[in-house]
């Protein structure tokens, strides 16, 4: 089981809510050598958005958090490079394909820069690599092997050189729905009516094989026709390859429920005889005023326009760290509203406890007494994250810690040396391994713009110090009275003087 015994005092039982059975449940490993985890990636035809943000974000969490529960894991996220047709359908424009068609590119280099794109964002932000990251065009030979499978079966079927899942005969013994809670006939009402030129048996039934158009640009061969993959067969042919017929975890946008998610237990259960995952886990929306925000609805925010504030709905720019802070100021199965005021809210906050964080490590002797320890500090964070990622809880303890390190900064309080180091390690381990909040990326968007300020505020310190060792109290007092002004507020210390942008 182990990664590494470092954390091993820390361990505790993992909770996480199990769309499947509707219930949190205990994390129970299928192997102790490896857990295997396969989160459902980006389509590649578009820059990253919030959307994508949280998703990565929520399963990074439990990637850190399954590591440092010292579990060897195995993360698979896969990227969608074919296959993926316009609003979700069996029929209409590959979404890729209709992008390279807009920039006068090939597919591949449009799937190349949006992947590129991808990656170094999702890096930016804090979140760690995946163990395996595969192309769904890097697999076809497997998806056609899927194909076959549940051909053989019985459980498909070929219409016009295309193969389609037969909903119906599955449903005859087994349960088609069992992931989202729907029935058959919910499933149909929900479903457009055909028309006479329509391949499928059922409106249900879906693509696992489509036979390409003589335009279409992406095609391969197969025993039925040069044609492409359908969408929701990648996820189970690659999860199969890297994670064997069945693995722990499967994660994704709850978006993807149903039909994606659906469709994937379908094609599983039809190949192999079982569901693919023991758990599923489904991270909610990013709303803007209520409504999903998503590229298909045209009120995205790309996270470059983030980044660099360059959009009409933005009062200004945020750092990528201030960004991942504001997702993880909510549980990642709650619904997310986007506003200025929020992304403002969560970069204070996360300045409050950067700057808590950087004091503690600051602490002279002449602030240690011999006072109880803080080790439960880290415990309720780790409860709280242990208890299905609950991340606003644990970083509720850090603020209520904050009030703590800054009575002891302002000397109003005293602790020992190992309640200061009890507080110094959750500081660290929360906010660093398990949260993955980076201090090198930084809280403020203005890059170099923070590094001109600190040292300007360097020589202003400097000079105000010489002011005051040639007891000239004016210039000192001006220097101090000027800074505060414009929010910076200068803290005397026994071993120098420190400085903080009131946010």
């Amino acid at each position: 089981m182990s990664n590494n015994n470092s954390n091993e005092r820390f361990r505790k039982d993992i909770f996480l809510h199990n769309s499947l059975t509707r219930k949190k449940e205990l994390f129970e490993p299928i192997s102790q050598e490896v857990v295997g985890m396969y989160v459902c990636g980006p389509t590649v035809y578009g820059e990253g958005h919030l959307g994508h943000a949280r998703s990565a974000i929520t399963f990074d969490i439990l990637f850190r958090l399954l590591r440092f529960n010292d579990y060897k894991v195995r993360y698979v996220r896969n990227i969608t490079d074919v296959g993926h047709l316009e609003n979700d359908a069996d029929n209409g424009e590959d979404k890729l394909a209709k992008q390279a068609r807009v920039e006068k590119l090939e597919p591949m280099e449009v799937a190349q820069h949006y992947t590129n794109s991808y990656r170094a964002q999702m890096a930016k932000m804090g979140c760690l690599s995946p163990s395996i990251e595969p192309l769904a065009s890097g697999h076809i030979i497997e998806q056609i092997e899927l194909t076959r499978q549940i051909l053989d079966k019985g459980l498909a079927y070929e219409s016009n050189g295309s193969i389609y899942f037969d909903v119906q005969k599955y449903a005859q013994s087994h349960r088609y729905g069992e992931l989202s809670g729907r029935n058959l006939d919910d499933i149909i009402s929900g479903t457009r009516d055909l028309d006479g030129q329509s391949e499928k048996r059922f409106s249900a039934d879906f693509a696992l094989w489509k036979k390409a158009s003589p335009e279409h640009i992406m095609r391969w061969p197969s025993p039925w026709s040069d044609g492409f993959p359908g969408w929701h067969a990648e996820c189970s042919a690659m999860s199969r390859k890297y994670l064997g017929e069945t693995f722990d975890i499967h994660g994704g946008g709850m978006d993807l429920l149903f039909p994606h998610h659906e469709c994937e237990i379908a094609q599983s259960t039809a190949a192999y005889g079982h569901s693919p995952a023991r758990y599923w886990l489904h991270n909610n929306m990013i709303t803007l005023e209520g409504k999903k925000m998503g590229k298909s609805l045209g009120n995205a925010i790309s996270l470059t326009q983030f980044f660099t504030g360059d959009h009409k709905l933005l009062d200004r720019a945020y750092s990528a760290m201030v960004i991942r802070f504001f997702i993880l100021t909510a549980q990642y199965r709650s619904t997310l509203d986007f506003s200025n005021e929020a992304l403002i809210a969560a970069e204070k906050g996360l300045f409050r406890l950067l700057s808590a964080q950087e004091a503690l490590h600051k602490l002279d002797k002449s602030q240690i007494t011999g006072h109880k320890s803080q080790n439960e500090l880290l415990n309720k964070c780790l409860e709280a994250i242990c208890d299905d990622m609950n991340t606003p809880i644990a970083i509720a303890h850090l603020f209520d810690a904050v009030k703590t390190v800054n009575s002891v900064v302002d000397g109003k309080e005293k602790l020992s040396a190992e309640a200061i180091s009890d507080l110094r390690m959750a500081f660290d381990l929360v906010l660093g391994e398990l949260l993955g909040i980076s201090t090198q990326e930084g809280v403020a968007a203005s890059g170099g713009a923070d590094e001109a300020l600190g040292g300007a505020m360097e020589l202003l310190i400097e000079m105000r110090s010489e002011a005051k060792k040639a007891r000239d109290f004016a210039t000192s007092d001006k220097i101090r009275n000027s800074l505060a002004e414009v929010g910076i507020t200068l803290k005397d210390r026994p071993d120098g003087t420190d400085w903080e942008l009131k946010k």
